[in-house]
């Protein structure tokens, strides 16, 4: 399995369920890795034969300004289904981190993982028509990837 992954992106974004965290954005740090059965990319050298992690990381930056989730751990697993669905991973490890949170640790947060049998079959299908079309309208083609 060949593993496609960002490291420590960074941004802002409103999250929590006390008080003080629901009116101010705060820093997350998010690591995420996506595993594709052997990329056709290493053969064909074309980017639509494998995860593009700049339109990963452009999807990131528009969940974090949009959503309107509480807890790190939906938004964790809204990182992971949309690896998943629109992006055709068949494993993702999503590590979601607030860095000092607290005075007294570096960082709290959360770690899941998931593949691709978690994603129910009509989720999935829906979720790679919405991609298909957003790529269309931002001018790129995806690749197919069964």
């Amino acid at each position: 399995m060949d593993i496609i992954f960002i490291e420590g992106f960074t941004g802002h974004t409103v999250i929590g369920i006390h008080e003080t965290e629901l009116h101010h954005a705060q820093p997350l740090v998010i690591d995420l890795q996506a595993g594709v059965p052997r990329a056709r990319a290493c053969d064909t050298d074309r980017i639509g034969d494998t995860i593009d992690y700049s339109v990963v990381r452009e999807r990131l930056q528009q969940l974090m300004a949009h959503h309107k989730l509480q807890l790190l751990e939906a938004f964790a697993e809204a990182i992971a289904d949309m690896l998943l669905v629109d992006f055709g991973a068949r494993w993702v490890r999503v590590k979601v981190a607030k860095p000092r949170k607290f005075d007294d640790v570096q960082a709290v947060g959360v770690q899941i993982e998931r593949d691709a049998t978690d994603v129910a079959p009509a989720t999935r299908e829906a979720g790679r028509q919405a991609a298909v079309v957003q790529l269309l309208g931002s001018g790129l083609v995806p690749g197919r990837r069964d």
